[in-house]
């Protein structure tokens, strides 16, 4: 069988944590807060549920149902090991926080999840989509192209929130559902949101990164390149942060079934009449 190709460098990933400043991690906090809407809406208790995520210590250690309170064992994620180390299962319920954007094989992630839950257990993850930084990164070929002639990788890929349901499937989940929130960030500049995202430990996670730092040159004309394209009236620039969460079941006989087709005891004549 062949190996997968290595996108990400998790030891890259985890100098990038270690070395950055103690500060605010914005995405964390609106990613919480939506978790905390979203598992909200579940009406039934989780007895056995894990929370895996970076900032382990900025995690809640308890979130709450519609019929009330999870207690939850926190895994601390992107420490420079692919998979995290969850617990023994099995479990009812799993949730990932900003961890998958930086997996190469993800349905195979994914998978290893599912192995970790029983049956009728939840899985449900957030992570950085596709539409993440477009800005940021054409500003960035623009300035390549024109500098040195050629492109470099510079921002990772990330998945579209179009494969996110499929990627569920693939790793045997039932009633899968992935939607997205997007969200429009703006800074002074577009060195301001270079630093933030150094800020956020966000800097090239990719194997196939540059080896040497980007010249002041190629930053110039990067910024020239995104002011250009994504500045509004008053000079800020727009950043696009797109976070796609996903949800799926582990099978169980409890679930609802798609019905069988042609065992629809109404036919669609009978529902819209008899238009002849």
């Amino acid at each position: 069988m062949s190996q997968l190709p290595r996108l990400f460098d998790p030891a890259q990933i985890a100098r990038n944590l270690q070395r950055r400043p103690a500060s605010d991690n914005f995405v964390l906090d609106l990613v919480l807060d939506d978790l905390a809407d979203r598992l909200g809406a579940h009406m039934r208790a989780f007895s056995r549920a894990v929370l895996i995520g970076p900032d382990a210590d900025r995690l809640p250690k308890t979130l709450h149902t519609g019929t009330g309170p999870v207690n939850l064992s926190v895994v601390e994620a992107l420490s420079g090991t692919e998979f995290p180390d969850v617990p023994e299962g099995p479990h009812d319920l799993i949730i990932s926080l900003l961890h998958l954007q930086a997996v190469d094989d993800v349905p195979g992630h994914l998978a290893r999840l599912r192995a970790q839950l029983a049956p009728d257990g939840l899985l449900m993850a957030a992570f950085i989509g596709g539409e993440s930084l477009t800005e940021l990164r054409e500003a960035f070929l623009s300035a390549d192209l024109a500098i040195s002639g050629g492109a470099s990788a510079r921002i990772a890929p990330m998945v579209q929130v179009r494969d996110a349901g499929a990627l569920l499937q693939r790793a045997g989940f039932a009633l899968p559902v992935a939607d997205v929130e997007t969200h429009v960030v703006r800074y002074g500049n577009p060195f301001a949101l270079m630093a933030e995202l150094k800020a956020l430990g966000a800097a090239n996670p990719l194997v196939d990164r540059p080896r040497r730092f980007a010249t002041r040159t190629l930053l110039a004309a990067a910024a020239e390149a995104y002011a250009q394209k994504d500045a509004d009236a008053d000079g800020r620039i727009r950043a696009t942060l797109e976070i796609v969460w996903i949800a799926g079941w582990v099978p169980h006989e409890s679930q609802q079934k798609p019905l069988r087709p042609g065992s629809a005891k109404v036919s669609m004549t009978q529902m819209l009449g008899d238009k002849s």
